[in-house]
């Protein structure tokens, strides 16, 4: 039996009992029961299943984090929070995050004139908007649209020619001006994959000197009561604190120099990220208490305001990473294991056949559990040879096939004789024996980040877990493209079972890919996304809600500006009535594969 790290990164969310994945909440439902349930409705090809109970768990468990830090050292500020919706903007993500952070006043955080948009149709009035990034003078005069809405709305400058634009927007128009922000471009940075996104090589963010620049141009045309926030922001999912602690000490210096120059009504700071997930299913990376985190924030804050006689800052934070990622489940079944053909039926032993194989063949009968390593090792080494043998013309492809059937025999034989605590040994022959599972989803797709920069996600599948995995996993996905793999890493390995799936299902789990993914997910080889739905509970009852299949094929070739009316006209006008509605069928199809079983739902 093997638990895949869940006590690692599960954070309590999902379990194992009885073999089955399940789900810690409410009715504590199994994942496959809800995959049968959706397959069942004739929805194919992988799945996406989003638990918005998960989103509305880590916006409770952030404002408690801060809350009780607030409390523990008296502060006298407020916590604040926005998402960032460049992690993720999709509908059945986004609008159950709104319902479930309006009781903490949770807000949004927009990098992009779309985003804005969404932004002002969908945040709750008094929440706050935040916007990031690079922005033009029509991206400034929405956002003085949205002031004009009611909205709480923060304009961070990330340049001074933004502010300029800012200013003529302001002279140009009778629209109410919105709360000014200064991202200050600090000397220290964060750590990980994303520390390149502060720090004074940052391309985000004003220099000491343009920090002055920007007082001085809002003083001069009357509108220093408009700069309301300081922001940073040093990296996002830190692993070690100290980093943090280096910049809030630098920023709440900044923040203090700017007060008691005259700043009045600046009174937030915005500490941007930077909360770690747990992607790894081995070990913990992240090497502090989230309540540590919190309490760093808000006892170095609360220091410098008292040391430079200011009032203590509100405290806002965009930590989207954090809020999304857990809430989405990716899930796929296996089309087809590659070693399905080296079965005995398969074997095709003549009357008299090379010694060697013959050999071999005696292994495979006479093999034990105290023999099962040694006869493992003979077996590879004997197919080798007879590989050898082949290349030489010694012997011919029915050898070769029996040779390799036999051998693939032992190992597996070798392998359920074998108890857990000889994995060690195992792990020293993973590439000769490992499995290919075949996976019915794009991992460009569906988990760009692990193509792109080689990000973790833990995996599982989600049934068969009472039972030990004996095969060391490669994971293919569909595409045409060898980059389409997840390949069997022995200093992280990934051990699945030895399924029949001409008898059964098998499918895998890969967890904590609601951040970003869905955004990033590229259409390589023209596959859409996949069917998501929201996994939601009433009353204890789980209840499927707002399934978004996957894309049709015809829809696919239309998005990407495609005639698709040329296209029917051109295919009917080249074949026959009854073969063009065929193909038409297949035309509203998805692009996923359909294994056998799927046919004789």
């Amino acid at each position: 039996m093997e638990n895949y790290g869940i006590d690692v990164w599960a954070d309590d969310n999902f379990f194992i009992e009885d073999g089955l994945a399940k789900i810690n909440h409410a009715s504590k439902p199994a994942l496959v029961d809800i995959v049968r349930d959706i397959r069942a409705q004739d929805f194919k090809g992988p799945l996406l299943l989003r638990f918005p109970h998960l989103t509305k768990k880590q916006i409770t468990k952030l404002f408690t984090l801060y809350n009780n830090a607030i409390k523990e050292y008296d502060y006298k500020g407020k916590f604040n929070a926005v998402f960032p919706l460049k992690v993720n903007q999709l509908p059945n993500f986004l609008l159950p995050l709104i319902k479930s952070g309006e009781e903490f006043g949770y807000g949004l955080e927009a990098g992009s004139k779309a985003e804005l948009i969404l932004a002002m149709t969908y945040n709750k009035h008094g929440a706050p908007i935040t916007i990031n990034g690079f922005k033009d003078k029509e991206m400034i005069h929405i956002a003085f649209i949205a002031k004009k809405m009611g909205h709480n709305i923060t304009i961070i400058i990330e340049g001074l020619t933004e502010l300029e634009m800012m200013l003529e927007v302001e002279k140009e128009t009778s629209l109410p001006t919105p709360n000014v922000g200064i991202r200050v471009r600090l000397f220290n940075s964060g750590d990980g994959a994303w520390a390149k996104s502060g720090g004074i090589d940052s391309k985000f963010g004003l220099s000491s000197t343009e920090i002055l620049e920007a007082y001085e141009l809002l003083k001069a045309n009357n509108l220093l009561h408009c700069l309301t926030m300081i922001h940073f922001h040093i990296g996002s999912a830190m692993t070690t604190i100290k980093p943090l602690k280096k910049a809030l000490k630098e920023s709440g210096h900044i923040y203090a120099e700017l007060k008691n120059m005259g700043a009045e009504n600046l009174s937030a700071i915005n500490i941007g990220g930077g909360l770690a997930v747990e992607y790894s299913q081995y070990h913990r990376t992240t090497e502090y208490h989230l309540q540590e985190f919190a309490n760093d924030v808000i006892f170095t804050l609360k220091n410098i305001a008292k040391q430079k006689g200011v009032e203590e800052p509100n405290i806002f934070t965009e930590s989207g990473r954090f809020i999304s990622a857990n809430s989405t489940v990716l899930i796929t079944p296996v089309l087809e294991l590659f070693s399905a053909e080296y079965e005995e039926n398969n074997l095709r032993l003549k009357e008299v056949n090379p010694p060697l194989i013959e050999e071999l063949n005696a292994l495979y009968e006479d093999i034990n559990r105290r023999t099962a390593l040694e006869y493992m090792h003979d077996s590879m080494d004997h197919l080798e040879s007879l590989l050898k043998l082949f290349d030489l013309g010694y012997i011919d492809l029915q050898d070769r096939s029996n040779a390799e059937i036999l051998a693939q025999l032992i190992i597996k034989k070798s392998i359920c004789l074998l108890e857990v605590e000889d994995y060690e040994e195992l792990k020293r022959i993973d590439n000769k024996i490992q499995e290919k599972y075949l996976l019915n989803f794009s991992i460009f797709q569906s988990l760009p980040d692990f193509w792109g920069i080689d990000q973790e996600f833990p995996i599982m599948p989600i049934t068969h877990l009472d039972k030990k995995p004996t095969r060391s996993a490669s994971l293919w996905d569909i595409t045409c493209d060898s980059d389409g793999e997840i390949e069997f890493d022995a200093n992280k390995p990934l051990y699945l079972h030895n399924v029949d799936l001409e008898k059964e299902e098998y499918y895998l789990a890969f967890f904590n890919v609601g951040a970003y993914q869905d955004t990033l997910g590229m259409r390589h080889n023209l596959f859409s996304h996949p069917t998501e739905v929201n996994v939601v509970f009433e009353n204890n009852e789980l209840k499927l809600e707002k399934i978004i299949e996957s894309q049709k094929i015809i829809d696919i070739l239309e998005d990407i500006d495609y005639d698709t009316n040329d296209i029917k006209n051109i295919l009917e006008k080249n074949l026959d009535k009854n073969t063009y509605k065929i193909l038409e069928k297949y035309l509203h199809e998805n692009s996923y594969l359909k294994t056998a079983w799927s046919y004789n739902d």
